[in-house]
């Protein structure tokens, strides 16, 4: 899957691989837009210690070089670690990496 349907319920994330290519597919140019910031309250991945859901909040910022997020895509590729095992840490990384594979951002 690439493309996120236009509209409708979205379907769930196989893996936070597939969700990364959707974040970098459902990009789009903005050539004049300096920062952004996005924020999820409601975040949720398991303890790889525990099992036990994880919750916690992310907030995504980042000086766009020619393409920005698409924020549909952003909530489907977060929604793809909720059954996932990782640190905070862990996380955080992951999702920093996957916004430099998708846009190649000045920075994130």
């Amino acid at each position: 899957m690439s493309k996120l349907p236009s509209s409708g319920p979205l379907p769930r994330p196989h893996s936070p691989d597939e969700a990364r290519d959707v974040l970098k597919d459902e990009s789009f140019p903005a050539p004049d837009v300096q920062r952004i910031t996005l924020e999820a309250r409601e975040f949720t991945a398991l303890c790889p210690r525990t099992g036990q859901p994880d919750f916690g909040s992310v907030e995504i910022e980042y000086e766009p070089a020619g393409r920005c997020l698409e924020s549909k895509a952003v909530k489907y590729y977060l929604w793809s670690f909720r059954d996932q095992g990782a640190f905070c840490e862990t996380l955080a990384a992951r999702i920093a990496d996957d916004v430099v594979y998708a846009i190649a951002p000045t920075w994130v």
